[in-house]
């Protein structure tokens, strides 16, 4: 999708929710590549421990639209994967935006080899398939700790993802192209001669992800 905050880093969004006072930024899920990009609204799935008999891992990819984010809680398991090659394939070949995982994903050289941007607790080989089942689809999830909404806004890069609160996505776009805007004047004024102390205290630097009491 296009979205005026994919032009901004998710430090600077991070900043500009901590300035908010809001949640968002994904605890200990990272890029399978320092490269990845990812913006998109969400498309969430929740596994649970898998019954007897277990149930299915799920064909939700069918109703991901282009564009789109999948949002995998699998409740921070690393023991077994809920994502893996025939999802990679199909996911990039429609257009799918990328795939958050609090939970490990598998087949990962397939996501290298068509550049799918994927965001999980890590990597590890086993199938969930009779471990894990799917509990709701489109529903909140938690994922990182923060809780996430079917068509909410995710963000992200090679520092990690966040997913902005509906509720504030225009606040957070003003504030984070202004605290863009401060960090690259300090930048531009350093490179230029000044000290970095003198750039900071100039423009404001330590105020500006601080949040300010109503």
């Amino acid at each position: 999708m296009s979205h005026p905050l994919a032009a901004y880093s998710t430090a600077t969004v991070s900043d500009a929710l901590d300035r908010l006072g809001r949640p968002g930024s994904l605890l200990g899920i990272a890029p399978l590549a320092d490269g990845a990009r990812l913006c998109g609204r969400a498309f969430t799935v929740r596994y649970v421990t898998a019954g007897h008999p277990a149930g299915s891992v799920g064909d939700y990819l069918d109703d991901v639209a282009p564009g789109q984010v999948v949002v995998l809680d699998n409740g921070g398991r690393t023991d077994c994967t809920v994502w893996g090659d025939i999802l990679t394939a199909m996911a990039h070949h429609r257009g799918v935006a990328g795939t958050v995982i609090d939970g490990v994903c598998r087949d990962v050289a397939r996501a290298f080899e068509v550049g799918y941007p994927i965001y999980s607790r890590g990597r590890f080989m086993r199938t969930g398939k009779d471990r894990v089942e799917v509990s709701d689809v489109g529903r909140p999830v938690t994922v990182g700790g923060v809780q996430v909404a079917a068509g909410q806004l995710l963000l992200g890069d090679a520092d990690g993802v966040l997913a902005v609160p509906p509720d504030v996505e225009d606040e957070v776009l003003a504030l984070a192209g202004r605290i863009h805007a401060t960090e690259e004047a300090i930048v531009a004024e350093i490179l230029a001669g000044t000290s970095l102390a003198e750039a900071r205290r100039r423009h404001g630097y330590h105020q500006l992800q601080r949040r300010v009491e109503a």
